[in-house]
């Protein structure tokens, strides 16, 4: 029987691991080849942000879940504690007596293998099957299998392919800076995304397909309008603009529902609606979008804050708050009396800005007769007394 095993932290995992291990699989036709995430990985620290074992453990699943000759192994996750690579080989060994193992690497492990604890011991139970990880990695890879060979009688088993590009460190870079979904694995980035793992941000095309699939059509030329403003009074003020467009996509994305389903919303996430709120759907949306965004896409305080008062405004708003409630009133689809000298003054003066988009809002309440929320009078007596 022929075992193949490739591990590492696979942290996340990206379609460059996927690829290796396909290639193992080609080049030894293994009975079994194993998938293994480390619980603790002994020769590196796991970068901040990075998720608990276990999660790691299913990103890893799903990034193989198109590859049904691959088996992905909890045996690490299970024994706990460090995870050496020198137990997990005799475990093997051990469950499988006589069993042809080898230990699939990249070049990086091979030349720091003899640091590995227990590196002898390794080379004793398996064979080693290395794979070059950049261009001219074959002189090196074969220097050191020759010297392994003769000072330790290593079985070594040289993979000759295409060098393997993209390192996990170089995924997470681009998951906190909105990019990777088209690199990632579709489930594998999702599932990022939604627990926020990495301190990843959703990158904002990925984001607007998704979430303009809850809309209207007839709502997608506002919420884009918003967005962009969004983005361009964050570059005014100094927010985040990748956030300030993050929220602009979320912020209508329950405003379709019925009073019915924004319930049954409210229900699922343990809201309670006021009497204002039950009696105006206009005002429920804001709130129930605001946690639909953080179970779907796992949005932050700040950015689920801006959506959860996108409408009626509070007393001391964020900064952010203060961007997305204008950006809402003032996105180029808008058209009402008032609405440029708003425009101007929310670049200007973002706090005048509020004002008058406030006052603005509460004539527009009376005028229909409808009594005004209590968190935008709040909002209005807040900033209209010695905050401009």
């Amino acid at each position: 029987m022929r075992i193949a095993v490739y591990g590492g932290s696979f942290n996340p995992p990206h379609p460059a691991h996927v690829r290796a291990a396909r290639l193992a699989y080609e080049a030894l036709q293994p009975d079994k080849l194993l998938i293994i995430p480390a619980a603790d990985p002994p020769h590196k620290q796991l970068a901040e942000g990075s998720p608990d074992p276990q999660e790691r453990f299913e990103l890893t699943r799903i990034a193989f879940r198109g590859f049904p000759e691959a088996e992905v192994s909890d045996m690490e996750l299970v024994r706990g504690g460090e995870s050496y690579t020198s137990d997990t080989v005799a475990e093997l060994a051990a469950e499988y007596p006589g069993a042809e193992i080898f230990f699939v690497i990249g070049t990086d492990m091979l030349t720091s293998f003899e640091r590995w604890h227990n590196f002898r011991d390794i080379l004793a139970l398996s064979a080693l099957a290395v794979l070059p990880r950049d261009e001219g990695d074959m002189p090196e890879i074969e220097r050191c299998s020759r010297r392994f060979e003769e000072l330790y009688g290593a079985r070594i088993r040289v993979i000759d392919v295409a060098p393997l590009p993209m390192s996990s460190s170089e995924m997470r870079e681009l998951l906190v800076s909105r990019r990777g979904a088209d690199v990632l694995d579709g489930e594998v980035y999702a599932r990022i995304i939604r627990v926020r793992d990495y301190g990843a941000k959703p990158q904002l095309d990925w984001l607007r397909e998704r979430a303009y699939a809850y809309l209207k059509p007839s709502r997608v030329p506002h919420v884009a309008g918003c967005e962009q403003e969004a983005a361009s009074l964050a570059r005014r003020w100094g927010e985040d603009p990748g956030d300030a467009a993050e929220a602009g996509i979320l912020h209508d994305i329950t405003k379709k529902l019925s009073m019915d389903e924004q319930l049954i919303l409210a229900e699922k996430y343990g809201i309670v609606f006021d009497k204002f709120e039950r009696e105006n759907i206009k005002l429920t949306h804001a709130i129930t979008g605001a946690a639909l965004s953080r179970d779907l896409f796992g949005v932050p305080d700040r950015i689920y804050s801006a959506i959860r008062w996108h409408t009626t405004g509070r007393a001391d708003m964020t900064l952010l708050e203060k961007i997305i409630y204008l950006a809402d009133y003032i996105e180029p689809t808008r058209d009402f009396d008032g609405v440029e000298r708003l425009r101007k003054l929310a670049y200007e003066n973002i706090d005048s800005a509020m004002v008058l988009g406030l006052e603005m809002s509460l004539e527009e309440l009376r005028q229909n007769g409808i009594e005004p929320h209590g968190a935008t009078v709040s909002a209005l007596e807040w900033y209209g007394k010695d905050k401009v």
